[in-house]
């Protein structure tokens, strides 16, 4: 929806952000607010959130409402439920996502079911739980963030990209299902961005024209998919990245485009990185 006008009488008066505390997630919180949404900031730490909360009202003058839940809890519904009681909410961003990198089987079993958790149930929980009221209203916006992780298997991060490949795949049969509802359904599927999770996880980034081409900031992101909210099921931001998912996802056979994809990650980060 890249005419800004109507936008809070179509996505909101409220819009929902999972993983607001930082990264891309703060960049949506801002980026919606500018629209003139209100915004409930959802992450586990309460320190980043009051700061982005008072930082989003004062330049905004917006409402915001602090929700201090973990994606993966299992009283996440209930939580969030109580929290928004009488908050009419036209915009959902799960942005939510735990990224382990390293070996498949070099990460206890333990972790790989905290990924589902965040990654998948978390954001289906959220769905369930927010979409309904939307459908009566017949308006609202849902995005899904993807990666083009999740375009195929890539090998040091292979269930992360499995849960974006969940995140998408449900994006695009959503958008099927509601398209003449009112509520629109998108998955962004980011490259590479500069965000505090992803520096933390050491990448070693090219120093040339390449690497600076490839990695966005996430405000450029945030604004892009908003832009693009109600133009499609799958939206992917970047030139860069653009012309990566068509080679990758519709010009390579599916094994060179698996290897070609692994052997990026495996450079981009080292072997022995710790998850």
């Amino acid at each position: 929806m890249k005419n800004h006008t109507g936008f809070p009488d179509k996505y909101g008066p409220w819009a929902l952000v999972a993983g607001a505390s930082e990264g891309l997630g703060e960049a949506f919180s801002i980026e919606l607010a500018s629209h003139g949404l209100n915004v409930a900031l959802l992450a586990r730490r309460v320190p980043p959130l009051e700061r982005l909360a008072r930082d989003i009202s004062e330049r905004f003058r917006v409402e915001t409402k602090i929700i201090t839940a973990d994606m993966g809890g299992p009283g996440l519904s209930d939580l969030v439920e109580k929290s928004l009681a009488g908050i009419p909410i036209g915009s959902l961003v799960v942005n939510a996502a735990f990224a382990p990198v390293g070996g498949f089987f070099s990460a206890p079993l333990t972790e790989h079911e905290r990924l589902l958790d965040v990654n998948c149930r978390g954001a289906l929980r959220l769905l369930h739980l927010l979409v309904p009221p939307m459908l009566e209203r017949k308006r609202g916006g849902v995005i899904l963030m993807s990666s083009l992780a999740g375009f195929q298997g890539t090998a040091c991060v292979a269930h992360y990209a499995a849960s974006k490949a969940y995140l998408r795949v449900l994006a695009e049969g959503l958008w099927e299902e509601l398209r003449e509802s009112g509520v629109d359904v998108m998955a962004c599927c980011a490259g590479m961005t500069d965000t505090p999770t992803f520096r933390g996880s050491r990448p070693r980034i090219s120093r040339g024209l390449a690497g600076r081409m490839a990695l966005m900031k996430a405000g450029e992101v945030a604004k892009a998919a908003l832009d693009n909210l109600g133009s499609g099921p799958i939206f992917v931001p970047g030139a860069v990245n653009q012309a990566a998912a068509l080679l990758l996802g519709h010009v390579l056979p599916r094994s060179l485009a698996v290897r070609l994809i692994s052997r990026s990650t495996r450079r981009l980060y080292r072997e022995d990185s710790p998850r």
